[in-house]
């Protein structure tokens, strides 16, 4: 008893010190540069927004942020090495759809969980994927291509950037509302499955409208609609496939910062109040919009809320495609 007794005091003790410490540790937060972990390649939506966040956020921080991008396996490589960091806020991560919400459906051995392992820290904005058909396709409306795809299961082709991505996400989702079948074709990169969509090889792309829209621009590509559940600003002429035969079609990928479980919290809130400041600065929010980014700013608590619906919502939609992991 008396062994057991002065175990507990020790431990007691111990844990007595640890706190005092690791709030030391945060207000003295940062004292060196900061790693923000990218998951996928430069030239991507993810990797613009990191460099845009980058020099902000070190401005205002007083220390360097430095980017490295670590792509591999559906965003799988660099977001296991942001789970394994040590959980001091030196490492920071840029999370999306793929790598915090729907990677676990796809991959049985992920080497992380999305949200045992991570901290949600600040939602920065919404990407909208627009549905685009090549110049001369016989397809002018969603509801063309709706009845083609019940008239011939399996036959059309759409094209992504790899299982779990938006641009797959989008195809699952139109299967699931219209209740038809697609062939999905998926490429290493969306930008190749733009070129094949204009060569004839790929039916359709649900790509980034970021992505997409020099295709539409210069009219090698026709948009039937867009993802998102109300019209975009910089794509006035589509119309959300929500109101073009698609009843409750919304489709929105999203660009998030993470940090490793047990990142103390003055750090957490430190980083999200000043990402919330920066993306609500005008010279930002326009830079966001030409990547294809609403701008959004929601910090922890709403995040990781919104972050554990975005998980519900996909797991039943490729339930009900009857998708198993890899």
């Amino acid at each position: 008893m008396r062994s057991f007794f002065l175990g507990t005091l020790a431990a007691a003790a111990a844990l007595g010190c640890s706190a005092p410490a690791q709030a030391q540790d945060a207000q003295a937060w940062p004292a060196k540069n900061i790693q923000y972990i990218v998951p996928f390649s430069p030239g991507g939506v993810s990797d613009g927004v990191a460099r845009l966040l980058a020099e902000q956020l070190g401005a205002r921080l007083g220390q360097s942020v430095i980017i490295e991008n670590k792509p591999g396996v559906s965003g799988i490589v660099g977001t296991q090495l942001a789970a394994r960091a040590k959980p001091d806020g030196y490492t920071i991560a840029g999370g999306t759809i793929t790598t915090h919400a729907v990677n676990p459906f796809f991959i049985k051995s992920l080497g992380y969980d999305p949200v045992k392992d991570f901290t949600p820290v600040a939602l920065v904005g919404m990407v909208s994927n627009a549905l685009v058909v090549r110049a001369d396709s016989p397809f002018d409306s969603v509801q063309q291509v709706i009845d083609a795809a019940r008239a011939r299961p399996d036959e059309l082709t759409y094209g992504t950037a790899g299982a779990g991505t938006s641009q797959h996400l989008s195809g699952q989702l139109f299967q699931s509302i219209s209740h038809t079948r697609l062939r999905q074709i998926a490429y290493k990169g969306g930008s190749q499955s733009m070129v094949d969509l204009i060569g004839g090889q790929i039916d359709m792309v649900f790509d980034t409208v970021a992505a997409a829209r020099p295709m539409i621009d210069a009219k090698r590509v026709k948009v039937l609609g867009v993802t998102s559940a109300k019209p975009l600003a910089d794509l006035p002429q589509a119309r959300p496939l929500a109101e073009l035969g698609l009843p409750g079609f919304e489709m929105q990928s999203w660009q998030g910062i993470f940090v490793p479980a047990g990142t103390p919290a003055p750090i957490v809130e430190r980083l999200a109040r000043e990402i919330a400041a920066i993306v609500q600065t005008p010279e930002v929010r326009a830079k966001l919009l030409t990547l294809g980014v609403a701008p959004d700013g929601r910090g922890p608590a709403e995040f990781a809320q919104f972050q554990r619906s975005e998980i519900e919502k996909w797991r039943k939609v490729i339930e009900d495609a009857g998708i198993q992991a890899d």
